[in-house]
């Protein structure tokens, strides 16, 4: 049952859908931005523990300097340099809303948009929303579908998308997870797994300068389970620019398999990641400067939370070399992920 989670400005209201199953999940999506605003696990003495940064309120989430907690970004997920690319010999140049690049879709970007809801069951939903030809530079009408559905002990994401005119598409969810819940120590107290042996330098824009590089021999190394603690400190050029880590990881194989796992020891608890992608974007918080107030009216500091962001490949319209990014029409677009949860008994 949708209940009213708050007025925008232009009077129209959003509307909050608790989604639950009997594995003691419960995933709460705004209609506002298709966004995840909380994910919750029942716990051993049967409480809901938090494992996502949120706002409590609408003007959380309108605010120009909501750091896409939680949402469905697009219709380009990441950095296209430079706000421009050209597709069949056209130039289209884009919103530019971090500096001249294009982040995220732009200023007005899909996170920032009130979705329909297509179908909702107690365990999932279906939002849909239709962007026009032009919108933040883009060619082409997109129509988009995003759903969240929880199946046994994970959150499965889908998107899908249609097009009438060439454009180019890469969506994602930017949900910042703390598996230790409220206080559990954010990026510092976690490990993290990456199955990804090589990653995308970036330069100081964040944009990514063109060339897969390996991780052997740098703190981008993830290979093996680490604690983030000891890479987001890290003396390395790469870890410096970003100030932690905000980096691309390329990954190999094709169909959904298993590319990440995020580890809270104190908890015991555990989220694998699935996809389909060709990337994950690991970003570690690092621009949460405690100037906004989260869920509880607690500050968004640096490092509160992780973003483990499955996508296409930032700025490959502009890449050749980068998987190409480009949707026609009577193709459809189609990204698939699956974070599965799990506990085990933390220490003594």
């Amino acid at each position: 049952m949708p209940v009213n989670f708050g007025t925008l400005p232009s009077g129209e209201v959003v509307t909050a859908h608790t989604l639950t199953n009997d594995r003691g999940l419960q995933l709460v999506v705004l209609d506002l931005g298709a966004t995840l605003q909380s994910l919750c696990v029942t716990d051993a003495r049967g409480e809901l523990v938090e494992l996502t940064l949120g706002f409590d309120d609408v003007e959380g989430y309108v605010q120009a300097a909501n750091p896409y907690l939680g949402a469905t970004v697009g219709r380009y997920a990441n950095r296209i340099a430079d706000a421009s690319f050209v597709l069949d010999g056209t130039r289209h140049n884009l919103s530019a809303n971090e500096g001249p690049t294009c982040l995220h879709g732009g200023v007005d970007g899909f996170h920032a948009r009130l979705w329909s809801v297509l179908d909702a069951t107690p365990s999932s939903i279906t939002l849909r929303l239709v962007s026009p030809d032009g919108d933040q530079g883009f060619p082409g009408e997109l129509t988009v579908t995003a759903t969240y559905a929880l199946e046994g002990d994970s959150v499965v994401l889908t998107y899908e998308a249609t097009t009438d005119a060439p454009t180019v598409v890469s969506l994602t969810n930017h949900a910042y997870f703390d598996l230790g819940g409220p206080g559990g120590g954010g990026v510092d107290a976690h490990r993290l797994t990456v199955r990804s042996d090589g990653y995308l330098p970036v330069d100081s824009r964040s944009v990514p300068e063109g060339a897969v590089e390996s991780v052997t021999g740098t703190p981008l190394d993830l290979t093996t389970s680490v604690p983030l603690r000891d890479r987001v400190r890290a003396g390395h050029p790469q870890v410096a620019v970003v100030s932690g880590i905000d980096h691309t990881y390329v990954l190999a194989g094709s169909g959904d398999r298993t590319v990440a796992r995020l580890e809270h020891p104190d908890s015991g608890r555990a989220l694998e990641v699935a996809t389909d992608q060709p990337s994950l974007q690991v970003y570690t918080g690092n621009r949460l400067d405690g100037a906004l107030l989260g869920r509880g009216g607690t500050l968004l500091r640096q490092g509160d939370g992780i973003c483990l962001e499955t996508q296409q490949l930032p700025d490959a319209p502009n890449q050749p070399q980068f998987p190409s990014t480009v949707l026609r029409p009577g193709e459809t677009y189609q990204a698939h992920t699956r974070w599965t949860l799990s506990t085990r008994p933390g220490p003594a």
